[in-house]
């Protein structure tokens, strides 16, 4: 079973290979490993956005990142950065998956989560999606579905 890191990797990959930029149409292309806050940009215009895969069927709740970026981010005034959710599951013994673009989430739909890693003992503020689920309180567009 490939670790969170080899899906989410390949998740982006999947991204920028299944869909194009949702506000020109051009090509998506992954930024650097270890960019801050966003993993995938346009090649035509100024579009970035933050990825996140989950193998399972689409949910509310979606692991985030490190909340510290995230919490700067907020308190200087910036919006959440748009979000691009592949969801992979299998059903009835078929592949299936769902790409979704959420070009705005709220500040209350984040929720700051505390963990420790088990392999270095860190301990680190983390961050879910909440209410991802729910179209009205966090709009959203299927960009691809299978």
């Amino acid at each position: 079973m490939p670790s969170n890191r080899q899906s989410g990797d390949r998740g982006e990959e999947e991204v920028i290979d299944l869909v194009p930029c949702p506000n020109c149409n051009k090509k998506l292309m992954l930024l650097p490993s270890g960019y801050p806050l966003f993993d995938v940009q346009c090649t035509g215009c100024s579009f970035r956005a933050q990825v996140k895969t989950n193998q399972s069927k689409p949910k509310g709740i979606v692991f985030g990142a490190g909340w510290e970026i995230m919490d700067k981010v907020l308190k200087s005034g910036f919006l959440t950065p748009p979000l691009i959710l592949n969801f992979k599951w299998t059903d009835a013994g078929k592949e299936r998956q769902e790409i979704r673009f959420y070009p705005f989430v709220p500040r209350k739909n984040l929720k700051k989560r505390f963990t420790k890693i088990k392999k270095s003992g860190r301990e680190l503020w983390m961050f879910n999606y909440i209410g991802m689920n729910d179209i009205e309180a966090v709009p959203y567009f299927v960009l691809y579905r299978m």
